[in-house]
């Protein structure tokens, strides 16, 4: 029996204009993602955050906790392990999204 199809899972990189963190932080997903199995959905939103900063369905993958919406330079960027892993349990939760 074939599970019903879910939605992307939702990813954001959420960073300040000119954030000298922000394509590291795209590169290390990038390569993570060329090992997942699931469809992952990736937006980029520019603004006032503590950046950059990876979402992964409403976690700081970093933190895991909600981000912070106070405007910082960010240097706790997450690892190609904590990617997989946030993507993984937000793979095994689906529907559980509050991303900004």
């Amino acid at each position: 029996m074939n599970s019903p199809a879910r939605d992307p899972i939702r990813v954001q990189i959420l960073h300040v204009p000119d954030c000298p963190l922000t394509g590291q932080l795209r590169d290390t997903l990038e390569d993570c993602l060329e090992h997942v199995g699931f469809a992952v959905r990736v937006e980029e939103l520019e603004g006032a955050y503590p950046s950059p900063t990876l979402v992964i369905d409403g976690i700081d993958v970093a933190t895991g906790a909600p981000p912070s919406r106070e405007i910082c330079c960010r240097l706790d960027l997450p690892t190609c392990a904590q990617i997989a892993r946030a993507l993984n349990r937000a793979a095994r939760h689906p529907g559980f999204s509050t991303c900004f």
